[in-house]
């Protein structure tokens, strides 16, 4: 009996301390899977909220996770003095901000937020197009500074989008919802990219879009609108030469990326009235601005708010939980993967 008792205590005793190990073990498993996070901008709480077991804004060098935003550079530097790092979640589309090269040596996964860049990008593409064909910005601007025209039936004229032809270089997602809105108004579509819709992706559009040339665009359109994304290739697409090619009548929209188009040849064209006019809220060498587009009349300008809605950053913030948490759970395929 002493022995049957002994036995038992014994085996409570070696089944406590192996309740004690996995205990142990689970806490270091659990710890394990609280992240440190770091972030370059301080950005919407509320966006954050799935993350709140995890450690925000933490010490980039403790991080295995970077929130980046596409104003502010995540260079070699930075990623070779954070040890632990292995994600960049960027908070935008664009991603010409990281050094993908030193992701790529240090096996860091980089990923953006597409989807909730369309509709914002694409409402500020038709805004800036509305404002400058029919100047409004400039009349609110000379009303406010006592330099309007008289109220007249021949004064303060302006154009129409309606029944003209809107061209648009880089039909991806932003072009289209541009285009839907275009169309909307009363006007035709050209597009040009790299290789034409398939006749599904058009099906899908629910809209007429005819795919031309670069060049046939460039001199067909009454509105020219950039909605590609960057690389070295496309940088000043719209160059002297590409200008020069536009109508006389014609508008440059610009909310793609500021380098794709020359900015001093822009200032030419816009002085020598080889275009109508410009509409832009990306900057060749930003966030300096051309010093001579900020007295032209005919350009319209704003700082970079393609996505500056509060609806949009929400959004963006969500999207950027959603690859983080797919990341933990390695999910990569509900990632927006660019490296």
């Amino acid at each position: 009996m002493t022995k049957k008792i002994c036995i038992f205590l014994f085996s409570i005793y070696i089944f406590l301390h192996i309740c004690d190990f996995f205990t142990t073990f689970a806490g270091k498993f659990l710890g394990d899977l609280t992240m440190k996070i770091a972030f370059t901008t301080k950005l919407p709480a509320e966006g954050f909220h799935r993350l709140s077991e995890h450690e925000l804004y933490a010490p980039l060098e403790e991080s295995e996770v970077l929130v980046s935003t596409f104003d502010k550079p995540v260079t070699r530097q930075m990623i070779e003095r954070a040890p632990h790092l292995r994600l960049v979640t960027n908070f935008g589309v664009g991603f010409n901000n990281i050094d993908l090269d030193a992701c790529r040596e240090h096996g860091i996964r980089v990923t953006n937020t597409p989807q909730p860049v369309i509709e914002p990008t694409a409402e500020l593409a038709f805004a800036l197009m509305h404002d400058v064909a029919r100047r409004t910005a400039e009349f609110d601007r000379l009303l406010r500074e006592g330099k309007a025209e008289p109220f007249g039936v021949m004064n303060n004229l302006s154009h129409s989008l309606y029944g003209k032809v809107l061209g648009i270089i880089g039909m991806g997602r932003i072009g289209q919802a541009l285009a839907r809105r275009a169309v909307a108004s009363g006007m035709t579509i050209i597009y040009h990219n790299r290789k034409p819709l398939g006749e599904e992706a058009l099906r899908r559009l629910g809209y007429e879009a005819r795919y031309v040339s670069k060049e046939e665009l460039l001199q067909a359109a009454d509105f020219v609108s950039l909605n590609l994304p960057y690389t070295p290739e496309v940088k000043h697409i719209i160059d002297s030469k590409a200008l020069r090619m536009m109508k006389p009548t014609a508008y440059l929209i610009n909310t793609a990326r500021g380098a794709h188009v020359d900015e001093q040849a822009l200032v030419r064209a816009l002085q020598e009235g080889e275009i109508a006019g410009a509409a832009m809220d990306v900057y060749e060498h930003e966030p300096q601005i051309t010093a001579r587009l900020l007295t032209l009349d005919n350009v319209v300008l704003s700082p970079h708010t393609g996505t500056g809605t509060w609806e949009g950053r929400i959004a963006m913030c969500e999207n950027v939980c959603d690859n983080i948490l797919a990341w933990i759970n390695n999910e990569f395929d509900k990632m927006n993967i660019v490296l």
